[in-house]
């Protein structure tokens, strides 16, 4: 499975963005994903995620901000960012958890988010 992370860039406090991951086949059916952030010198925080059932969690910073979503039919999981803040500043990757393990088990490259004040 290869995921391709695309839709970051630099934006001002309160502007929106949105990022996909693009899944090399449809792997809903074994794979939730999770959209995970990084910043310079921390630790990898996941920031969102959606099981194989469509059920959808948040990190508490990010809740009412943030959306995230799947396309079956393009094999797609969106993150539309909106209000967006200087903290989310990041590097954004995407990875799918293995339903039969729990493990992120892969992961796209990363896309960056600049946020300024």
């Amino acid at each position: 499975v290869q995921l391709q992370a695309s839709g970051g860039g630099s934006v001002q406090a309160g502007d929106s963005l949105r990022l996909s991951c693009a899944a090399s086949r449809n792997i809903w059916n074994f794979y939730a994903v999770g959209w995970h952030r990084q910043v310079a010198g921390g630790r990898r925080e996941l920031v969102a995620s959606i099981s194989r059932a469509g059920i959808t969690r948040y990190k508490d910073s990010v809740k009412g901000r943030i959306t995230i979503s799947r396309s079956n039919a393009r094999n797609t999981v969106d993150l539309q960012m909106n209000n967006l803040k200087p903290e989310d500043t990041a590097v954004y990757y995407c990875a799918a958890q293995s339903i039969a393990t729990g493990e992120f088990s892969y992961w796209g490259q990363g896309t960056l988010v600049t946020v300024s004040s």
